[in-house]
């Protein structure tokens, strides 16, 4: 199928099972300033506080990548480190006096951008913010950081080891030069290998490399590159990403359509429209089911479209929470916070002259009281935001639970969704009994199935947010 047709509920069938990966709903591009300006003791008053989830955003990167279009800049000033540990601090002081007295969080995590970027000093300091002003007692609950090649140095996880890191997640994406070349990556696969063995040294619990397909020239032998190389270092998580070729990304201004360095068309994510490169589509596709019974021979369990688990890897407290249920308290400008009634973050950017721009402005912004930008979640987005979320992963979603928590059955709130996802052979039937769940074609078109579950309400803020 390769074409976009639109039904009478306004919903678009996808014909790409690659629109987007949606980790989080809604997206930011569908937040908008509040004119408003509530208070975050006001958001946050009422709110369940016994088991938050902490999130410190640092944007800062030694290179973008060609696919990259998270908010993080390349590089930093001289100084530009310490102002902006000094803006989260200040920050954190403020959220901290919005909370609860007893409120207790439950999981950390450091991201961006590359949290390592930081020097060993500074991710000590980034350590100290999290506990002594923010309350979060990292050597007690999972604190998760992601990492680079190039950042992940010796000092830096023994500095992590030390203040009770469980997971350090490295972005190596590939283990063969070219392919590496070819995302626009640059990276040595000694230096690569040098930084998993600091990982490793470092004792850190889980290790969780990332690892791309669909990049141009990529077949399955080339795959089974990288996947070697990875599983020699046996990682508790393996997370299997397909390529995405977004507007204001480095791949995106190389041509028309995100022309590679080849000539090859990658081509844009379309969400909501017919892929314009089926070619691509069936490549990616291939190679994620060539990597998935890979992984799945090797004895990993898989979590979900991207994330594998070996199975004998010990348990987490990291399995136990639950993106979809537990509030978010974020720091940093490129860091979301959700309550039950509002998700808000500051401005977001792809293009770098407006990422650092926002950046500017959060280091020297004096004061954090208030709710700058997000979007107000009413019953029904929150009912979306728990189907799509539980959906897409491989357990799927628990029926009592929900009708616990909303009092009616997913299948009667989004008929017409359920349907074409049946249609399609998507969903687990008489053998998942109790649960809603993705059948394994159905997990491989994750990237389908999240966008088809977005409101109207929030595409037509996404689709405004690209066309600016």
């Amino acid at each position: 199928m390769s074409t976009t047709t639109v039904d009478e509920t306004g919903a678009r069938t996808a014909g790409s099972p690659y629109q987007s990966y949606v980790y989080a709903y809604p997206h930011k591009t569908a937040y908008r300033p509040l004119p408003e300006r509530p208070a975050l003791r006001g958001l946050w008053q009422g709110e369940p506080q016994d088991a938050l989830s902490l999130y410190a955003h640092i944007p800062f990167c030694e290179v973008r990548c060609g696919f990259c279009n998270l908010f993080t800049r390349i590089g930093a000033p001289e100084g530009m480190t310490t102002a902006y540990l000094d803006a989260l601090e200040r920050q954190a002081l403020t959220v901290r006096e919005a909370l609860e007295p007893g409120a207790r969080f439950a999981t950390a995590a450091f991201g961006g951008g590359t949290p390592t970027f930081l020097t060993a000093a500074e991710l000590e300091r980034l350590c100290d913010i999290a506990e002594l002003r923010m309350g979060a007692p990292l050597a007690d609950i999972p604190l998760s950081v992601e990492s680079s090649p190039s950042t992940a140095t010796a000092d830096r996880m023994a500095v992590l080891a030390a203040r009770g890191a469980t997971r350090v997640s490295i972005g190596v994406q590939s283990f063969v030069g070219a392919e590496a070349r070819a995302a626009v990556r640059p990276q040595r696969r000694a230096e690569v290998e040098a930084a998993l063995g600091h990982i490793r040294d470092a004792r850190i619990p889980t290790l969780n490399i990332d690892l791309i397909y669909g990049i141009d020239g990529q077949t399955e032998d080339s795959f089974d590159v990288s996947l070697d190389a990875a599983l020699h270092w046996r990682p508790e998580e393996l997370y299997l990403y397909p390529l995405y070729v977004r507007p204001g990304t480095g791949l995106g201004r190389r041509g028309p359509d995100g022309a590679g360095a080849t000539g090859e068309a990658f081509g844009p994510s379309h969400r909501g429209g017919g892929s314009p490169h089926p070619e691509w589509d069936e490549q990616r596709l291939r190679l994620y089911r060539h990597g998935r019974d890979r992984l799945l021979a090797a004895g990993y369990r898989q979590a979900s479209m991207r994330q594998f688990r070996r199975a004998d890897a010990p348990a987490t407290g990291e399995d136990d929470y639950a993106c979809q249920t537990d509030g978010m308290v974020g720091l940093g400008c490129g860091a979301r916070s959700y309550t039950s009634r509002l998700h808000y973050s500051f401005g977001y950017a792809v293009a770098m002259p407006a990422i650092r721009s926002i950046i500017d402005e959060y280091v020297a912004a004096p004061d954090f009281a208030h709710a700058e930008v997000g979007r107000w979640m009413d019953a029904g987005e929150a009912r979306r935001r728990h189907l799509l979320q539980s959906l897409l992963q491989a357990d799927g979603m628990d029926l009592a639970d929900y009708r616990h928590r909303f009092g009616t059955d997913p299948r009667e709130d989004f008929p017409a969704e359920t349907a074409r996802f049946d249609a399609r052979g998507w969903l687990a039937g008489e053998d998942a009994p109790g649960t809603l769940r993705l059948t394994p074609e159905g997990l491989a078109h994750s990237d389908a199935i999240g966008p088809d579950l977005f409101s109207p309400v929030v595409r037509a803020a996404m689709d405004d947010y690209e066309q600016r």
